[in-house]
């Protein structure tokens, strides 16, 4: 079976046609829209996380929200721009919102895309160390918040402590054990899901690949995700790697899919430039229930994922985007054979 989410980049914008205009309204419908999900047998609810700008931004209050108003249905981010994060802080963050879901949580990071304003880490309080780039100072960060989530004792006790101590070098607090196996890299090219693979996390890839070789988008993804299985053989890591592919998927059941998506039906491959380097965008995948499903069984990076992310329109509203869920939950996985 293919385990089939979300992902919404959680939009909010005060105009009268927009269901969220409200931050309050973008957040509260986040939960919403995930509770509806898991009653309609999704598996899973993704949260963008974008500094500075009109969508999610702190990911852990609504994680934990979610977690706490759900049982099943896994949980999680794609991505968090890890040059932002202070990492042990994250790692406390992240321990409580996995316990609070009860070892839910599917955490994917990654260095961050292009950003609202001019190196806004800067504001956050993070500056590279001298000769390092600000991918550099992302990494570096993901290093040290791989290292505590392991649970290994770091920090010296005080000797005369306000409450007693365990034995020995103290760890972080609250700790979830398994979480460090649930890290996810978003990996915009197929060198950095090798490296993604070196360090035992699992690939997150979405509709967009920051390099271009003339192939389809999807034929160049299923490339970038055998190089990540190789590399993690090649590795050595014992357990087996999850990898995730995100899609725009609407399958046209009733007039409003075709009136909000019908010019999508002639979507192609996208090829521009960002941040000065080459890049790819995929296809967004809307039609007849049949003629979706004939696109998408010949989609090679779907096929070759566990985990399919949907990318929906969260300013459409919970109930037009628990409706566009359960059309691909209901309508499209069965026919390939993912349900």
């Amino acid at each position: 079976m293919k385990r089939i989410g979300f992902l919404s980049f959680g939009h909010w914008t005060p105009h009268p046609q927009s269901a969220t205009r409200t931050a309050a309204d973008a957040l509260l419908q986040s939960i919403e829209l995930a509770v509806a999900a898991e009653e309609l047998g999704a598996d899973g609810a993704y949260f963008r996380v974008h500094h500075f700008a009109r969508q999610l931004a702190s990911p852990f209050p609504l994680l934990a929200a979610v977690g706490a108003r759900t049982s099943r249905i896994e949980i999680g981010t794609a991505v968090i721009d890890m040059r932002y994060e202070n990492p042990l802080y994250m790692a406390e963050n992240a321990g409580a919102a996995d316990l609070i879901s009860g070892g839910r949580l599917q955490l994917g990071i990654s260095r961050g895309s292009p950003e609202q304003v001019i190196d806004g880490f800067r504001y956050f309080g993070h500056e590279p160390a001298p000769g390092e780039t600000d991918a550099d100072m992302a990494r570096r960060h993901t290093a040290r918040f791989l290292e505590v989530l392991t649970g290994e004792g770091f920090a010296e006790p005080n000797p005369r402590p306000m409450f007693p101590n365990p034995p020995g070098l103290l760890r972080l607090e609250p700790h979830s054990p398994g979480l460090r196996e649930r890290i996810w890299w978003g990996a915009g090219t197929r060198a950095t899901a090798e490296w993604t693979a070196a360090q035992g996390m699992n690939l997150m890839s979405s509709t967009l690949l920051t390099e271009d070789t003339g192939v389809p988008f999807h034929v160049l993804q299923a490339e970038q995700i055998r190089r990540f299985r190789d590399a993690w053989a090649d590795a050595g890591h014992e357990r087996t790697p999850r990898v995730s592919v995100s899609r725009s998927i609407f399958p046209f059941t009733d007039e409003r899919d075709r009136a909000y998506f019908g010019l999508e039906t002639a979507s192609t491959d996208q090829v521009g430039v960002l941040e000065g380097t080459r890049a790819r965008f995929g296809k967004t995948y809307a039609g007849e229930v049949d003629d979706v499903v004939a696109e998408l069984a010949a989609d090679e990076a779907v096929a070759a994922a566990d985990t399919l992310l949907l990318t929906v329109p969260n300013q459409l509203g919970v109930d037009y985007n628990a409706h566009v869920i359960e059309n691909v939950v209901k309508h499209v996985a069965p026919q390939l054979g993912w349900r």
